[in-house]
């Protein structure tokens, strides 16, 4: 497992953390969202020694932590800007008027999903990019 590639590539998901509370928007995130799977895909592929889709499906499981932590704490500017996300949390039953809880218990789902995308992402591009040959 390289952690070092694991947690540099969850950079990308702080990132996007603190650019989804303050200036992307809702409409447009998934563009920046294929986008940065395309680039870990291709990272993944040309670094990781092996377990391809595993180091995939940790850098989402990282992502979620980051994004989650930020959303939470950045609460009252992320609503500010995502009136509509928070208007339909109000339609789970589970924990309705508790957007916060919500958020804790929705973010790690989101992150197993989106690691399970960007994880067969990880495997396919293994499959299409060729690793640097060492030299002798």
């Amino acid at each position: 497992m390289n952690w070092k590639l694991i947690f540099s590539l969850s950079m990308f998901g702080l990132f996007m953390a603190f650019a989804t509370v303050f200036f992307i928007s809702s409409h447009i995130e998934p563009i920046f969202w294929l986008l940065i799977f395309l680039i870990c895909a291709y990272l993944v592929a040309k670094n990781a020694p092996e377990k391809y889709f595993l180091h995939g499906f940790l850098t989402s499981l990282v992502n979620c932590v980051w994004i989650t932590a930020v959303h939470v704490l950045l609460f009252t500017q992320y609503a500010a800007n995502h009136v509509q996300e928070i208007e339909g949390s109000a339609q789970f039953p589970i924990l309705a008027g508790h957007p916060h809880k919500q958020m804790v218990i929705i973010g790690p789902i989101i992150g197993i999903i989106s690691g399970l995308v960007l994880g067969l992402f990880c495997f396919i591009a293994s499959k299409i990019v060729k690793k640097p040959t060492p030299s002798a």
